[in-house]
């Protein structure tokens, strides 16, 4: 009953255009009604302590680091270096892309922010050199979703926090994940364009690529740093966060010179605005999970899974095939702080490595950005670029069917991702 009572409060409200962070607030208090736990003060105190956690203070600097790269000039010369590496090929701009959104993704974390500066920068390109728009369009989508996968990954502070995963591990574990979305892309890039007749651009010289690797090696070296700091133990994912931003900062102003006092106002203005969304979401789901606990939720759930759990690889079949579907409709964010807490007890019980669930729902969450009929990220480059969503959609869907595929490899052998992540970890 009080599965049913939580789960109803929180679809109708999302149902009547609620935003999630509000439909969590009432589901909360349906559940604190139906339990006679319900106070104003247990209401306002837990809402202050959901937010209340060091890991979560990275997320203001991930997304400081990620403006600044984007207006700084250490997006554009990612782009300019993979550009004079790949560029001459046949369906160049498309490896162009594949090989900027994995850099980028080391550099934001963000989905949205890196489809947004890949399809702003490359997709003009591309529709000048003849390549057809939907599967440009598709791949750019494509490209941007490794983000929330490859570290900084804001969606890993997130399910690290309502899950209480290590973030450091995941971190770590992300990346061997988000490397193979991009070979799986240079693939599927590779096939689409065997047949392709494409203007390509000309071969850059030695000398030109020497400037292009010069320029860039600033904007190449932050994910290094990130990624060598947290695993040599030099900072913490929260301390990382800062170390990405400053030095953000201190590259785009002195090295570059293109981030001015106007631009940094900016950047903080619209960094703020995006914290206050995420942390007033965490708050409202941290409040949620607690009552879920309290009500005993998940063991209401584990008892429905029941005959799941002493199959591992069948359970995580289950749940991902759930998790895909509501990620169609529901944003990753909500997904992760709604689902979370509710599944990771059941994840437990079964002896299914938490690292890797947690890395496998936030790929598969992350799938549901380019799926209609919510796909945020989709919604993004079809805006920046003005092209119809029918068509867009058109050209993602081989890219969504091979990120399916992979996504099945990894739930059928999961030693594929495992054996990667405890090799970066250290275990």
């Amino acid at each position: 009953m009080t599965l049913f009572i939580f789960l109803s409060v929180l679809l109708i409200g999302i149902l009547l255009g609620l935003p999630v962070a509000f439909s969590l607030l009432l589901a909360a208090m349906a559940l604190m009604l139906h339990l006679d736990l319900f106070s104003a003060d247990i209401l306002g105190q837990s809402l202050i302590n959901g937010v209340n956690s060091f890991p979560l203070l990275a997320i203001p600097f991930f997304l400081v680091a990620g403006e600044i790269m984007s207006v700084g000039g250490l997006s554009k010369r990612i782009v300019h270096l993979a550009t004079t590496l790949l560029g001459h090929r046949r369906g160049g701009l498309g490896y162009v892309a594949i090989f900027t959104a994995v850099l980028l993704a080391g550099l934001s974390g963000s989905a949205v922010a890196d489809a947004a500066a890949l399809v702003s920068i490359l997709y003009p390109m591309m529709r000048k050199a003849g390549y057809p728009e939907g599967r440009s369009l598709g791949l750019l989508a494509s490209g941007g979703i490794i983000a929330p996968v490859i570290p900084p990954s804001l969606p890993l502070i997130l399910i690290g926090v309502a899950g209480s995963i290590s973030i450091k591990d995941l971190f770590l574990g992300g990346i061997a994940p988000g490397l193979m979305m991009g070979i799986t892309l240079l693939v599927v890039w590779t096939l689409m364009m065997r047949r392709e007749d494409l203007e390509v651009l000309p071969k850059a010289s030695g000398a030109e690529r020497l400037v292009a690797l010069r320029e860039g090696f600033w904007a190449l070296l932050l994910p290094l740093i990130i990624i060598g700091g947290i695993r040599f133990g030099i900072f913490t994912p929260t301390e990382a966060a800062v170390v990405a931003a400053v030095y953000a900062i201190v590259i785009s102003t002195f090295v570059y010179r293109e981030l001015t006092w106007r631009l940094f106002y900016q950047v903080l203005i619209s960094a703020g605005r995006a914290t206050a969304m995420v942390m007033f979401l965490v708050g409202c789901a941290m409040v949620a999970a607690w009552l879920i606990t309290v009500a005993q939720l998940p063991q209401q759930l584990a008892e429905m899974l029941g005959p799941l759990i002493t199959q591992p690889r069948l359970l995580m079949l289950v749940i991902m095939i759930c998790v895909l579907a509501i990620g169609m409709v529901m944003d990753l964010s909500p997904t992760i702080l709604i689902l979370v807490p509710l599944l990771m007890p059941i994840v437990r019980e079964a002896g299914i490595d938490e690292v890797y669930f947690g890395l496998m729902f936030v790929m598969n969450t992350s799938i549901g950005l380019i799926t209609p009929p919510v796909g945020n990220v989709l919604n993004v480059v079809c805006g920046v670029s003005r092209v119809p969503l029918s068509q867009a959609i058109k050209g993602t869907t081989p890219f969504i069917l091979a990120y399916l595929m992979l996504l099945g490899l990894f739930i059928a052998v999961p030693s594929i991702v495992t054996v990667p992540m405890n090799i970066f970890i250290g275990n």
